[in-house]
């Protein structure tokens, strides 16, 4: 995933290259769609994927998403880019894969989603072995034992973790 991840950030900081040199034209309105259109797009296109791997390997992504907030806040590379952020409401990398997971899983809850990703996870309600317990009649779901770290990445198990944590009222 090393490999991907760089050439999506080497996509991402090429716009941004770009889009530097006519900021002065366009305007911040007009960069900022740009950037959301041509660099978050990137970052955003099958993030999911993403979910369970280190920050570092996802560090690259988060660098050009930083690169992109400087350029539509014009704030120097000197300047805590968290601010930035918030102000853009923008969420950092590893919180836009969990949203995608949870996402979703919101569609795999209300039936939305394809049979492919449906078919991966499994409702606790409807575990045999669970049937009689309370928690049939929360919405969790099952997340599957894996005996490597490698199948805590798979939509199977980081799915329904995802989805698990999040607060019961949200």
């Amino acid at each position: 995933m090393q490999r991907h991840v760089n050439k999506v950030a080497s996509s991402c900081f090429h716009h941004i290259r770009r889009l530097r040199q006519v900021y002065r034209l366009l305007g911040r309105d007009v960069t900022m769609r740009l950037v959301l259109a041509c660099v978050l797009s990137r970052l955003d296109y099958c993030n999911a994927v993403l979910a369970g791997l280190p920050k570092s390997t996802t560090a690259p992504l988060q660098q050009a998403q930083n690169a992109a907030a400087r350029l539509v806040t014009s704030i120097g590379l000197g300047d805590h880019v968290t601010p930035a952020l918030q102000q853009l409401h923008w969420l950092p990398v590893q919180y836009r894969i969990t949203f995608k997971l949870c996402l979703l899983m919101h569609k795999i809850h209300t039936k939305r989603a394809p049979s492919y990703l449906t078919d991966k996870v499994t409702a606790t309600a409807d575990l045999q072995s669970r049937a009689v317990l309370r928690s049939t009649s929360t919405s969790k779901y099952h997340t599957p034992r894996t005996r490597i770290k490698f199948g805590k990445r798979s939509f199977s198990y980081a799915g329904p973790s995802a989805w698990n944590s999040l607060p019961h009222h949200v």
